[in-house]
């Protein structure tokens, strides 16, 4: 160890007078860099869930992450303005307009640069596609439209798309929103039923997805490189689920920079004690959607007209709504008309309650009151009330529609079944056993844009291909009444103004007790200022409509 240390003394006293210094005793390692950790150029966005299916056309994928999605990976036709009314969408067409009055016929020009990411041309199939689904399939949004459409025809190689109807229809506009790659679903295994559950085989607009994972809660989108037009000025957009609490503790850390989210009482109150500290704004975001009872006359226990209407005479409408809603921003949009949604321009409340005690009423049907239950025939009325599994606030409202019909006396047992398999075959009139007959439905009421269709989709006739003219039910209840059908084709194909037909149809639809609308639901949005230009967006579209022109403050 001496010796050690006397050698190093020796060194050090050489290297003291020699001229040319000597090699360093360690080699010399080049200083270490600190990478400051990247800033993304992103927003995260605070959501209750991001569970499928995503496909925007089935009453079985309506969400407020479906409208999300939708808006930023679909290409559509014609987009809501600010004030609700149709404009064209650019980033797909060159135009769109009614080229012949007999047949009538409006002609699509599509941009030729238009694609799905996978390269293939957003062309004519792709309309044909939607066309064949929406007038076929059960559980869809609004197909009325679609049903009046005789033939497509394409020319340009697929990108001039001719849509002839069988009668003039001024809807028209609402039609072909978020276009679907028929390339990759028209012979998919699972087919229509399967189409988007859990994924977007081809996307066509401004973002593209990078991860989608149910069960970690969280989408990526990121910017789509393939798309035509100007790039968007965020990297991506993450929507980051999490329960209300967890986050509003996102807002307070800026972990999230946004939210949206069916905000109960409690999530209010946070909101706004967060508010005090911190810079942010909030805006209600009504959805295209009312929450409905129906009372189905499809069902032999309810066909009876007198037995719906004590059914739902039996319901405490005020009570469903508080706790439908939670006391949220849905509380105050109560829906009292059967068509039109409380925010959109038409509507007009109608609503009128029917003071006959559903005692009575049961009754004037037959029924007897034996040991608290009513019978008749020897047969006890017990009534099916469907509800789709999983979501809110239709499953919560289905608990309490059989808790308040018991206090009548009126027994009844809730169904949750998986969305697809209740809109899909339940309702649809497919069911086979007497198992699966639903009485009463918990179940949404969308408006794509042209209520005329809503109304005919929701209470019309329609006529069966089979034998040319029998009048079948078309809707979730069953209903079908020829005193009112032709006043629905007439509002449809617009010989009559809209507001005439309802001032019409919509005291014979409360009398028929088919329908008990409860509110509008609605999202409450929250930005903080690190989220720049997050607004509600345009009527029904949803804040995520304009996430192209977000920024990220200082990135």
């Amino acid at each position: 160890m001496r010796a050690a240390v006397v050698a190093v003394a020796a060194l050090f006293a050489l290297s003291a007078c020699s001229v040319t210094p000597p090699p360093p005793l360690v080699p010399s390692t080049p200083g270490m860099t600190i990478v400051p950790k990247e800033k993304l150029n992103e927003v995260v966005v605070g959501v209750d869930d991001v569970k499928g299916s995503y496909n925007p056309h089935t009453l079985a994928g309506q969400s407020t992450v479906t409208t999300a999605l939708s808006s930023l990976l679909l290409p559509s036709t014609f987009r809501p303005n600010t004030d609700g009314s149709p404009r064209i969408d650019l980033d797909l067409l060159v135009g769109a307009e009614v080229t012949k009055a007999e047949p009538y016929t409006v002609t699509y020009t599509i941009r030729r640069d238009a694609s799905w990411s996978d390269s293939a041309p957003i062309a004519a199939e792709d309309f044909v596609y939607l066309w064949e689904r929406m007038r076929a399939e059960p559980g869809v949004v609004d197909p009325a439209g679609y049903r009046l459409i005789d033939d497509i025809a394409s020319r340009e190689g697929g990108k001039v798309v001719e849509v002839v109807f069988g009668t003039p229809y001024p809807g028209w506009r609402s039609l072909f929103a978020n276009l679907l790659p028929a390339h990759l679903l028209k012979d998919a295994p699972g087919g229509w039923a399967a189409a988007l559950t859990d994924s977007f085989p081809a996307t066509a607009g401004p973002f593209a997805v990078r991860t989608l994972d149910q069960p970690r809660g969280e989408i990526i989108l990121e910017r789509n490189d393939r798309f035509w037009e100007r790039p968007t000025a965020l990297d991506r957009v993450v929507l980051r689920r999490a329960s209300q609490h967890d986050t509003v503790e996102a807002l307070k850390t800026v972990d999230d920079q946004a939210a949206l989210i069916r905000a109960d009482a409690i999530a209010l109150k946070d909101i706004e004690e967060l508010a005090r500290t911190t810079s942010l704004t909030t805006s209600v975001v009504p959805r295209p959607e009312v929450v409905q009872v129906l009372a189905r006359p499809a069902a032999p226990q309810m066909a009876d007209v007198r037995v719906r209407q004590a059914v739902l005479n039996a319901l405490d409408r005020d009570e469903l709504i508080a706790i439908g809603s939670h006391n949220g921003p849905s509380a105050q949009l109560k829906a009292d008309s059967q068509v039109v949604p409380p925010t959109k321009a038409g509507y007009l409340p109608t609503y009128q309650p029917n003071p006959t005690p559903p005692g009575r009423l049961l009754a004037e049907a037959g029924y007897t009151q034996q040991n608290g239950q009513w019978v008749r025939d020897g047969k006890q009325l017990v009534l099916t009330i469907a509800a789709p599994a999983g979501v809110e606030p239709y499953v919560t409202i289905a608990s309490q529609v059989q808790r308040q019909l018991s206090l009548s006396g009126i027994a009844g047992r809730v169904l949750t079944t998986p969305p697809n398999q209740l809109f899909g075959r339940d309702l649809a009139g497919t069911a086979t056993t007497s198992a699966e007959v639903v009485d009463i439905a918990v179940v949404p009421r969308v408006d794509t844009g042209d209520s005329a269709a809503t109304l005919a989709s929701t209470f019309g006739c329609r006529t069966s291909s089979g034998d040319g003219g029998t009048p079948i039910p078309a809707n979730l209840s069953g209903f079908c009444d020829q005193s009112v059908q032709t006043s629905i084709e007439d509002a449809l194909t617009g010989r009559v103004l809209l507001s005439d037909a309802l001032a019409r149809i919509e005291p014979v639809l409360w009398q028929q007790a088919v329908a008990l609308p409860l509110f509008q639901v609605a999202d409450l949005l929250v930005a903080l200022p690190q989220a720049q230009n997050v607004t509600a967006g345009a009527p029904f579209a949803g804040p995520l409509s304009g996430a192209a022109t977000w920024r990220r403050e200082g990135r």
